[in-house]
């Protein structure tokens, strides 16, 4: 289902300013029965935000015949500074070293209308390098949006269309949209012509541990807020907003 906001009302807060309560804004919403296009389509009937699972899934690999080689100069990335999953692949990317062997283009961090022909909004690349601080347009495909990608790379593409997007501009295609699975690429597939190759963010000494501080942060703290932002219903966001805050305050 997709929904539009029409008409926000304004936040409300609690009458006693020593026990303020937290009131989610309601809006009017105008919905069209579609898939899921954006954080904004992904709730429950109970009002509360499920994110549903990244499409593109295939890795770039150092393996014999694989479909995705680690090649200088042949890959690109799709980031927003406004979207945090995009921004650690971002700061993997540099960290790494690997700034020469993929370029990457920010698109403008505020959504606007994707097509004339719908309502949808999403990531948009600036008319030209000077429209907006930061952003540029597309510099391989001349594509306006980030769903224009998308579906340059699947015509029958009907999922959400979010960033990051490593593009292969060889085959000019989408090969990864999940940033978890990206910054794996980057720690390791890579080293052959990545600066900083014996940087290794992922250490199988470390593993057990950073995978088990990753399944709370992810879910509790980076999760906890699209859970809270997105909650269509008070009682899904009072839920998860104090579990967001005992995050906080005792990890």
């Amino acid at each position: 289902m997709v929904c539009v906001f029409t008409k926000p009302h304004l936040l409300a807060l609690g009458p006693n300013k020593n026990n303020i309560s937290f009131i989610l804004p309601q809006f009017s919403l105008k919905c069209n029965l579609q898939m899921a296009r954006s954080a904004i389509d992904e709730t429950s009937d109970t009002g509360a935000f499920k994110r549903t699972a990244s499409t593109f899934r295939n890795f770039i690999s150092k393996e014999p015949n694989s479909q995705f080689p680690p090649e200088s100069g042949r890959y690109h990335l799709y980031v927003s500074y406004a979207c945090p999953w995009a921004s650690r692949c971002l700061a993997y990317l540099k960290i790494k070293g690997l700034e020469k062997a993929i370029a990457f283009t920010s698109v403008k961090p505020i959504w606007e209308r994707t097509k004339e022909s719908d309502e949808h909004m999403g990531w948009v690349f600036p008319a030209s390098e000077t429209e907006e601080a930061g952003a540029e347009p597309d510099p391989f495909n001349g594509a306006r949006s980030i769903r224009e990608l998308y579906e340059l790379a699947s015509t029958n593409y009907a999922g959400k269309y979010t960033v990051p997007v490593l593009w292969d501009k060889k085959l000019k295609t989408i090969v990864n949209n999940e940033s978890s699975e990206i910054i794996r690429m980057f720690n390791t597939e890579f080293n052959d012509i990545a600066e900083n190759a014996a940087l290794d963010l992922y250490p199988s000494h470390l593993q057990a541990q950073i995978d088990e501080t990753n399944e709370w942060v992810y879910d509790g703290i980076n999760n906890g807020v699209y859970k809270c932002g997105f909650a269509r219903k008070q009682g899904p966001y009072e839920e998860v907003i104090i579990s967001l805050a005992v995050e906080f305050v005792f990890n």
